[in-house]
């Protein structure tokens, strides 16, 4: 179903001006005005990529793990790391260095829409190309099946990655957005999930992610035991997307070294640091800032409802716009109380359903209430919450969950902050104003990032 026919289906324009007329009915307010401010985080980070990749492919563990003449499978996976280019082309030549013929392959589970081709494309819109990173993408969806796991069925694995003399992964170590534990967003995930393709992701998912505790790390380490697994180039990134970490670790020390390189990646990652506020306007999400359009960490909102994203304390979310990576995927809409017609006209519905039924978690594709533009949608948050302010609600604007160095927030939240030693303000208080079709004019984005 084509997006427009959704609207349409729905009432069309004539819903959207019924809308329109009941919300400035009730909307006897003004906007509140907001204040720019900069959001300190840990600021560490790899000055030196080229120096670090090449310093890590130098130890002897990792040296000896490659022999020439060796068919080198690159598991590369559909999330947006910052640099991810750069560091797959260095890990395709230090590979070529040690004697190793490199192809990359596509370990992302179903997304891409789950074919060869799809996946494809999400590799080469991040610049994963021959012509560009020195090596083939070999994509495909055919798995082979290992032998039956303590869960009682086969496991799927990548039958190129399978045929090839060695695997190597590349992968963001991260907290994950729908369950909590030891082993979350990383190498072991990508073993199981990304390397499992369709098949290997949608029996993952079918059996829930409150089993991922257990089941990630129990079928990565019996994958390990059956493939030609070598090693792992971890990447941890800060708060300000740049890589703060980068290290090789080889496969018989994944079990032990990932989880405490997920507690490092916890302890540096991005946050909303006001806790108490009325409502979250988020400028645009999508599947190449978080596997769920929005990281859940950040805005303390899980679709799969296991424990542990209790953080803020807020009412309404409302979502603007997708990135145009995202393709129209707009997986985590579910999250949002409120969108616009504008981000609802670009969804891909194959690929939002296809993502949303492999995962087995139908919250995230479902659409919240949708307005004609960004004022009403503004409009409408600030009406249906409750025991709040009306002429100064404490409303939190960001980019998207990725970017939160700078943020705009309303005055009257402004004011509880100035005693925060991690918040600085960027400027004088600006009015809350509107374009002609009803875009917000200040925006999160319109700041340059230091």
């Amino acid at each position: 179903m084509k997006s427009t026919s959704f609207i349409r289906a729905r009432g069309g324009r004539k819903m959207f001006e019924t809308n329109k007329m009941e919300l400035e009915k009730w909307f006897k307010w003004g906007f509140p005005n907001l204040v720019p401010i900069k959001q300190k985080f840990d600021e560490q980070r790899v000055k030196d990529l080229k120096q670090i990749i090449c310093q890590e492919f130098a130890k002897e563990e990792i040296k000896n793990a490659i022999k020439p003449g060796q068919r080198i499978a690159v598991a590369v996976g559909s999330r947006g790391i910052v640099h991810l280019q750069e560091i797959v082309a260095l890990t395709i030549a230090n590979i070529k260095k040690l004697g190793g013929r490199p192809f990359i392959v596509p370990a992302m589970g179903s997304h891409g829409g789950a074919t060869s081709k799809g996946q494809a494309k999400v590799l080469k819109s991040y610049g994963i190309t021959e012509s560009l990173v020195g090596a083939p993408v070999v994509s495909s969806m055919e798995t082979v099946e290992l032998p039956k796991s303590k869960f009682g069925e086969s496991i799927n694995f990548d039958k190129h990655a399978y045929n090839a003399d060695g695997v190597i992964l590349i992968n963001r170590v991260k907290a994950h957005t729908d369950f909590k534990g030891p082993f979350e967003s990383g190498l072991m995930k990508m073993l199981v999930i990304g390397l499992g393709k369709h098949k290997g992701a949608a029996w993952a998912h079918a059996r829930g992610v409150d089993q991922f505790v257990d089941l990630i790390p129990t079928i990565g380490m019996e994958i390990i035991k059956k493939t030609k697994i070598l090693f792992g180039l971890a990447i941890l990134e800060n708060a300000y997307k740049e890589i703060a970490h980068v290290e090789t670790v080889i496969a018989d020390n994944f079990f032990q070294r990932e989880p405490q390189l997920l507690s490092w990646a916890k302890s540096i990652m991005g946050r909303i640091i006001p806790k108490e506020f009325d409502i979250l306007l988020v400028e645009e999400i999508g599947k190449d800032i978080s596997g769920t359009g929005m990281d859940t960490n950040v805005i303390s909102r899980s679709a799969s409802n296991f424990p542990g994203f209790e953080d803020l304390n807020y009412q309404r979310l409302v979502v603007f716009d997708l990135t145009d990576t995202t393709e129209g995927n707009a997986c985590g809409i579910g999250l949002a109380d409120i969108t616009t017609r504008l981000l609802v006209n670009k969804i891909n519905f194959n690929y939002l359903y296809t993502n949303s039924l492999t995962a087995s978690i139908l919250e995230s594709a479902k659409i919240p209430i949708v307005m004609e533009m960004e004022k009403h949608a503004i409009m409408a948050a600030i009406i249906t919450s409750q025991r709040v302010d009306l002429n100064a609600p404490k409303i939190v604007f960001i980019k998207n969950t990725a970017e939160l160095d700078h943020i705009l927030v309303t005055e009257s939240l402004a004011k509880d902050l100035v005693e925060n030693n991690n918040i600085e303000v960027r400027g004088n208080p600006l009015p809350m104003e509107f374009s002609n079709e009803g875009t917000l004019l200040v925006r999160p984005s319109q700041f340059e990032i230091k």
